[in-house]
């Protein structure tokens, strides 16, 4: 289902010819911009004007890397996953809203259509030109909107359940990204930071295993005892 949409998306920023570069691009890592036109056996400034294309929309991502012979850079690239179906996402809301407006239109409103000449007019047009088609006489006859309001709402069905699986498609890959960021590291506040500091400190400088059996023994040190502790290690050590 992924990479059919991806193509999806691809044909509808690129164009048909550009489709198969979506399996491509959807990798791990970046994929150089040699090896992509190589694989669709065209030139790389063909495969570049895919990409641009694509980029445009902020589709795909790119790092560039130097040839440390040739001095040159060469560009890598990745599909962003996330972006791309919530683009083609957009794009079937669009296409839904235009099918549901004419739905609304061909239920409130009368439509004449000339059968001779297949000329639909509205009932305002058909009433400006006297109910009669201008390009050969004939008297427009009412048009029946079942069988359009019919395909219409196929059409609709359809988008719907396709955003429904766009949007389970989004939701996934949301959370494999996040299971694939790195974790942060714990950041201890001031006072932990300079407990730990010190606890640190007096084991390497205290050879006596008095000193060594309170940390091990307990990790809770507090920062007074921890103190003195350190104090007494200094003084031994000027003796």
């Amino acid at each position: 289902m992924l990479k059919d949409l991806l193509n999806e998306v691809i044909v509808l920023v690129a164009g048909k010819p550009a489709e198969p570069i979506a399996d491509l691009l959807n990798s791990a890592k970046h994929v150089n911009e040699f090896l992509i036109a190589k694989k669709l056996d065209i030139t790389i400034n063909q495969a570049r004007n895919i990409l641009y294309k694509i980029s445009n929309y902020g589709l795909v991502s790119s790092i560039r890397k130097k040839d440390k012979k040739k001095g040159w850079f060469t560009y890598f690239w990745k599909i962003e996953v996330v972006k791309s179906l919530e683009f083609l996402r957009e794009s079937l809301i669009k296409r839904m809203d235009q099918i549901n407006n004419q739905i609304k239109s061909r239920e409130a409103k009368q439509f004449y259509v000339c059968e001779k000449c297949n000329i639909e007019l509205s009932e305002e047009n058909a009433l400006f030109y006297d109910f009669t088609c201008q390009e050969c006489g004939k008297v427009f006859s009412l048009k029946d909107n079942s069988g359009l309001l019919k395909e219409l709402k196929k059409q609709q069905a359809r988008l719907i359940a396709k955003i429904e699986e766009i949007d389970k498609e989004i939701e996934s890959e949301r959370v494999k990204e996040e299971k694939l960021k790195p974790k942060k590291k714990l950041v201890l506040d001031k006072k932990s930071a300079a407990r730990r500091f010190v606890k640190k400190k007096i084991l390497k400088n205290a050879p006596e295993k008095k000193v060594k059996k309170i940390f091990h023994k307990s990790k809770k040190v507090s920062d007074k005892k921890a103190k003195n502790i350190l104090k007494k290690t200094k003084s031994k050590k000027k003796r």
